[in-house]
């Protein structure tokens, strides 16, 4: 794996550590902070294995996936949460 590849890996996971946390303090749904919790822990573990493995590697296309769809529901809880709080 590229280092720029690694690099994505690692932002990819402070954010959604980030998002993990707001979505524990807002009281997101059980699923949501779940599926979260579980993109926020593989990318931990994959930071600390080397990426030029082949289990990694083989990970690493899923993992990113799920981290992704993970985020964007989160982003979509969160915007109608918002809205409904403001309402």
């Amino acid at each position: 794996m590229s280092a720029p590849e690694q690099m994505e890996l690692r932002h990819l996971g402070r954010e959604v550590k980030t998002a993990l946390e707001l979505a524990i303090v807002a009281l997101g749904p059980s699923e949501l902070v779940d599926r979260l919790a579980l993109a926020a822990g593989l990318l931990d573990a994959l930071d600390e294995l080397p990426l030029d493995s082949p289990a990694v590697a083989a990970l690493v296309p899923g993992v990113g996936s799920r981290a992704r769809a993970a985020l964007a529901d989160w982003s979509r809880w969160q915007d109608e949460h918002l809205r409904k709080i403001s309402a």
